[in-house]
């Protein structure tokens, strides 16, 4: 099946290096079709934006940050400027279509002596319009022209890839920063209880009622617990500056929601064709494939002759002297006969660069396939994942409190309750850890699909 693959979307950009002109890329929906067997299923939003799409997500604060981004993240008004940079190359190569027009003046003053001695001064002048335009034969011009327009379309899919890496970037550090404040959380309510064992364990150990190995084994604790929280707190805080650094905002607090609140969308069935017109890397590789094509068979061209027609008009004015008016009309075509192999090497290396353009798009497409199926099959294993980390959370609630009641019924010693309280911790930190792996796995997968999917639930 990979071979059938490479076979689709490269054969027609492969074999362009064997034949008198390079074809154009077809489209990827009709290059690439997904593999046999595929388990991926989903339904793609043919209208979400890439600022609105996160709204599956149940959190006004994660959309806020996510337009915010957009707005004013710095790589993204780099995008923005290579752009508009496309776009005046577009139009450099578009003006080389159109006769260029120029107008001249000169004037020019001569002092002589005639025969007689006598000094004479003479004043001329002369406006003149040049008009050039040279014959585009053999589609030179045009094949520029079309790789200018082609390289414009892959700066601006370059500039919706990125927002859409922006956008995802943002959330997956949103996701983050509320998995660090669930398990500070639970670091501070274990350490109120390891406050309250080590308070009973004092008590006990005044009273006589237990040795002091007890009392020393809830302060060891307890100091555990208090390292813990301090640690998560200084996370927290740089988890904080990453996400301001992304909407473009210096080091401060960012309001927010909590982990247990954020929805978790689900995909639907089937996967539509159209994933692949929806994702902007796949569409930016389509369009370098196609500026690639454009510029090697301008580079063909360059091996035959240019004509160029020119034309110059204007009047010729002398002081004391009627005035004139003088034009003239011209062609003049230009062969390479010799020039050391430029044109040559040239050519090759628009081939070559064609070549790793096809190259490029076909990975583009296989990692699509990749990405969407690698991130459908993590939304179920991780929702098994997390149901079983539920049951076990259950269970070692469960646990810790029969071993409390042991324990202040003397049936049993502190050890115990210790590794039941310890076993709690453990499952709830993994809990939180779980629920974020399920979202940032669905952040994932809405940056695979290009932008989401069009139902959610929990």
């Amino acid at each position: 099946m990979r071979r059938a693959l490479i076979g689709l979307v490269g054969l027609g950009a492969l074999t362009a290096c064997a034949t008198p002109g390079p074809k154009t890329a077809p489209p990827a929906s009709a290059a690439v079709a997904p593999p046999a067997g595929w388990r991926a299923t989903a339904t793609v939003s043919e209208d979400a934006s890439v600022a609105d799409g996160w709204k599956a997500f149940g959190d006004p604060r994660l959309s806020e940050l996510v337009a915010a981004a957009l707005a004013y993240n710095a790589d993204l008004g780099a995008a923005e400027a290579r752009v508009r940079e496309a776009e005046a190359q577009s139009r450099l190569a578009g003006a080389a279509l159109l006769p260029s027009v120029n107008l001249g003046a000169g004037v020019q003053k001569e002092r002589d002596l005639n025969a007689f001695g006598q000094p004479s001064t003479t004043l001329a002048a002369q406006p003149q319009v040049q008009v050039a335009y040279e014959v585009d034969l053999w589609g030179r011009l045009r094949a520029a022209d079309a790789a200018g327009r082609a390289s414009l379309q892959a700066s601006r899919d370059a500039r919706d890839a990125a927002r859409l890496s922006v956008a995802a970037a943002v959330a997956r550090s949103y996701v983050a920063l509320l998995s660090l404040d669930a398990q500070l959380a639970t670091a501070q309510g274990t350490l109120a209880s390891r406050q309250e064992a080590a308070a009973r364990a004092r008590r006990r150990a005044r009273e006589g009622v237990t040795s002091d190995l007890e009392l020393r084994q809830a302060e060891g604790e307890l100091e555990a617990a208090a390292q813990r929280v301090p640690a998560l707190e200084l996370a927290i805080r740089r988890q904080e500056g990453a996400l301001a650094l992304l909407v473009g905002q210096t080091s401060q607090a960012i309001p927010r929601g909590t982990l247990a609140r954020l929805v978790i969308p689900q995909p639907s069935a089937p996967l539509p064709s159209s994933l692949l017109n929806r994702r902007p890397d796949i569409a930016q590789a389509e369009a370098t494939l196609a500026a690639s094509d454009a510029s090697l068979a301008a580079a063909r061209a360059a091996f035959l002759p240019q004509v160029r027609l020119s034309a110059a008009g204007g009047v010729l004015s002398v002081q004391h002297v009627d005035t004139l008016t003088v034009w003239t009309l011209g062609a003049s075509a230009l062969a390479p006969i010799f020039d050391g192999g430029r044109l040559r090497a040239q050519s090759d290396a628009a081939t070559a660069r064609r070549d790793q353009a096809a190259f490029g798009y076909r990975k583009a497409v296989l990692t699509a396939f990749s990405e969407v199926e690698s991130a459908l099959e993590g939304t179920g294993r991780l929702a098994e994942q997390e149901a079983a980390a539920v049951r076990q959370r259950a269970a070692a609630a469960s646990a810790l409190d029969h071993a409390r009641k042991r324990y202040q019924a003397g049936y049993v010693a502190y050890l115990e309750e210790l590794d039941a309280q310890r076993g709690l911790l453990a499952t709830d930190l993994a809990l939180s850890q779980v629920r974020e792996a399920r979202l940032q796995n669905a952040v994932a997968l809405y940056q695979a699909l290009g932008g989401g999917w069009t139902e959610t639930g929990r």
